[in-house]
């Protein structure tokens, strides 16, 4: 495939474009091919995987909600007024895509938690959600429309906030532990979101938008928003125990997911109340937390990046979420090295591996060799006029190193 030049700021993300893996249909609006949509399909697993692991409950509420549940928060006029809000008038009434699930989780909760005794609990969904941005960024960094996990605590008290909230940063830790990247929970200010206290987990980056201050040595992070508010060093020190930034470095980073310890301020002003132990009627404590899925791709990707000579050459996707591990490219006009190619490859398969073995005809096996680099698959294995029956030509994209090994020995090579 032909590629042209490339996006400086967003290189993977122009490549998948030009090489039709992902296809734009309007600003920030993009279709997956097969490879991005079963990467984004392993994120969302392993986030299922590690959610359920820390005891929350997966739901699905719907991305079209009247407007009522809306204006019951008092959020409607706001986002409708920002143009935030994609919305649709019919004659039953208007609805809107919606951009954030608060509204309608209190809406889900109230019909299932009405005692004490229901809590706590945590749901989550994983799902599209729709802000008419207004500049959209970096294609699936900041779109219109973009994959989102979002979950939402219920409990009695500020005590059992505290605890989920803590139970779900522990959980983010370990997702993104799986997913390869090194992610930083950094002090954020609350904002639009009301609530008392939240942190953003950042991945440093210099095609990021937001800035922190970071201090490597201690692990101390804050985004340097919080440093508009009147009253930081006070907030610093009284909700996360920081009282010296002296230290602390500017860096770009990308942030990947948010959590939030929300109060009251939603329960109330939507009547989600439970009763507790004294019969009398109690708003809940909430916190949300969300995790930018279509986001983390396009970091995974952006970080995936491989240049000789400062000049992109392709990409190398991690081995923890590459859909396919191995890329099998046979000289096809040799009928014994097609055969040999097409064993291995089954007998991958039969091993769990996923691999793909490129057959097609009339191509060069170096125009091949260069789409498996387009591709992002980690290792690549040759059966050409170099290599004997029984061996192949291995490389490790990520690091260039070549070598002739035996066909039984990829299985341990590629398998993780």
């Amino acid at each position: 495939m032909r590629i042209n030049k490339l996006d400086e700021m967003y290189p993977a993300q122009d490549l998948l474009l030009q090489s039709g893996q992902l296809v734009q249909y309007g600003t920030g609006i993009y279709a997956y091919g097969n490879i991005p949509l079963l990467i984004k399909r392993k994120v969302e697993s392993i986030i299922q995987e590690v959610l359920n692991k820390y005891g929350c409950i997966e739901v699905s509420l719907p991305t079209l909600q009247p407007d009522i549940i809306w204006k019951n928060s008092g959020r409607w006029d706001k986002y409708v007024d920002e143009g935030t809000m994609l919305t649709v008038t019919s004659d039953k009434g208007d609805f809107c895509l919606a951009p954030t699930g608060e509204e309608a989780v209190v809406e889900f909760a109230r019909e299932k938690l009405k005692s004490y005794k229901h809590m706590p609990v945590t749901y989550y969904q994983i799902g599209e959600k729709y802000r008419n941005e207004i500049r959209t960024r970096g294609y699936l960094l900041r779109g219109k429309s973009f994959t989102m996990m979002d979950a939402y605590s219920f409990d009695e008290d500020e005590d059992g906030l505290i605890k989920a909230y803590d139970n779900i940063r522990k959980a983010y830790m370990e997702i993104f532990e799986k997913l390869g990247l090194k992610v930083i929970p950094v002090v954020a200010d609350n904002g639009a979101m009301g609530g008392k206290k939240s942190e953003e987990f950042m991945m440093l980056s210099n095609i990021g938008e937001d800035t922190i201050l970071y201090d490597e040595e201690t692990g101390i992070g804050l985004n340097t928003e919080i440093l508009e508010r009147e009253d930081y060093k006070e907030y610093l020190k009284d909700e996360y125990g920081i009282t010296d930034i002296s230290k602390l470095q500017e860096r770009r980073t990308i942030e990947l997911g948010h959590i939030f310890q929300l109060g009251t301020r939603y329960s109330s002003m939507m009547n989600g109340s439970y009763i507790n132990k004294d019969g009398a009627s109690m708003p809940y404590y909430m916190g949300c937390y969300g995790i930018g899925v279509s986001r983390t791709v396009a970091a995974i990707y952006e970080a995936s990046v491989i240049k000789y000579e400062n000049e992109v050459k392709g990409i190398v996707l991690p081995k923890e979420v590459a859909p396919y591990k191995l890329q099998i490219i046979p000289k096809v006009e040799n009928e014994e090295k097609l055969k040999e190619a097409e064993e291995l490859y089954n007998k991958l398969i039969k091993q769990g591996i996923n691999v793909i073995i490129d057959d097609r005809q009339n191509i060069t096996m170096g125009a091949k060799m260069k789409d498996c680099k387009v591709l992002g698959t980690p290792f690549m294995a040759v059966l050409g006029d170099k290599v004997e029956n029984g061996y192949v030509e291995f490389e490790d994209i990520k690091t260039g190193k070549k070598e002739v090994i035996k066909a039984e020995e990829l299985i341990g090579r590629v398998k993780i």
